[in-house]
């Protein structure tokens, strides 16, 4: 699949971008994704950004790391931050932004030295896409951190998009989407959202404390597991 997201915020960044990037999904019209907020300094960042941010301590790992946002901000605190994405473009936008360790990894294959924090900010626990792939992330990530670490993310509860007609068979959170810009599309890839009571009987049966240090009115939560050993 080419690298259409990277190309998108690639564009942004060199002020080259005259498309739009759409999401087009099963469940609706197609949304445009707004790329700006891939840029905002902190200002501009929810408090749930802000408080998970603030959350982050020790040797981090910045996982789908965008186009390095967070990672700056964490960097200007001082901590020791490594930017992971899967897009190379991400990479060099980070890198050209002054992230000064960012590397162009699939989370679920990277191996390396241990961290004491993980995070996914905007939803990035939705690269996992499905409840199963979910159970492998938790898996592999417990051998990423340190004693002690902890994975910092965000999700919401997306129940509302079915007006109380929630579909029977595969968890509801597992939506597929499509990237769409300039043209071209990538091949749909699911992506997934998920209700923090199911996220605790996951991480749970996979040997992780969840504690919910947040939540908004939009059912958007912040949340930070622990492996338990």
């Amino acid at each position: 699949m080419e690298d259409i997201f990277g190309q998108a915020l690639f564009d942004y960044f060199k002020n080259a971008g005259k498309h739009k990037l759409w999401i087009n999904n099963t469940y609706g019209p197609k949304e445009e994704m707004p790329l700006d907020v891939y840029f905002r300094i902190e200002d501009e960042m929810p408090d749930l950004e802000l408080i998970a941010l603030n959350k982050c301590n020790g040797k981090v790992l910045d996982i789908g790391a965008g186009a390095g946002s967070h990672a700056l901000m964490l960097q200007d605190k001082g901590l020791e931050i490594t930017a992971l994405d899967i897009s190379g473009l991400a990479v060099t936008i980070m890198q050209q932004r002054g992230v000064k360790h960012a590397i162009a990894k699939d989370i679920f294959t990277y191996q390396a030295d241990k961290y004491d924090t993980l995070l996914l900010m905007m939803n990035g626990i939705g690269l996992c896409g499905t409840i199963k792939q979910l159970r492998l992330f938790l898996r592999h990530t417990k051998t990423l951190l340190n004693k002690g670490g902890q994975l910092l993310f965000d999700s919401s509860d997306i129940a509302y998009l079915y007006d109380g007609d929630i579909p029977k068979g595969d968890y509801y959170g597992e939506l597929l989407y499509q990237y769409a810009y300039k043209g071209q599309k990538t091949n749909w890839f699911k992506w997934l959202y998920i209700d923090h009571e199911k996220l605790k009987v996951v991480a749970a049966e996979e040997g992780w404390a969840t504690e919910v240090l947040y939540e908004d009115d939009m059912d958007q939560y912040l949340v930070r597991l622990t492996p338990v050993y």
